[in-house]
C-alpha cells in the first residue's frame, strides 16, 4: 500500500489535476465556497484515475483509498504554496 501511495504521489498527470482544482477553486470560491470544492475534487480524482487507468495488481477499492491519502498530501502542499504566492504577490 506504501508503493501505491508513493506512486501516486509522483505522478504527473495526479498533480496536474490537483493544480488545476486549486486554482479553479481560488477563481470561483465567491460562488462555489471552499471546502466542498477541494473535497469534492479530491475524491473524483481518487476515483477517477484508477478507474480509467486500471489498478494493476491491487484492487479498485484500494487504488482509491491510495489515491484520497496522495490526494490529500499533494494537496495540502499545493494550498500551502498557493497561499505563499499569494502573500508574496500581495
Amino acid at each position: 500500500m506504501i508503493e501505491l501511495v508513493q506512486s501516486q504521489l509522483l505522478d504527473p498527470f495526479r498533480i496536474g489535476l490537483i493544480v488545476a482544482l486549486v486554482f479553479t477553486m481560488f477563481r470561483t470560491r465567491a460562488a462555489t465556497g471552499t471546502l466542498l470544492p477541494l473535497a469534492l475534487g479530491v475524491v473524483f480524482v481518487a476515483v477517477i484515475l484508477p478507474s480509467t487507468r486500471g489498478t494493476g495488481t491491487v484492487g479498485l477499492i484500494q487504488a482509491v483509498l491510495a489515491g484520497l491519502v496522495s490526494n490529500a498530501i499533494i494537496l495540502g502542499i499545493v494550498m500551502a504554496l498557493a497561499v505563499i504566492f499569494r502573500r508574496l504577490r500581495g
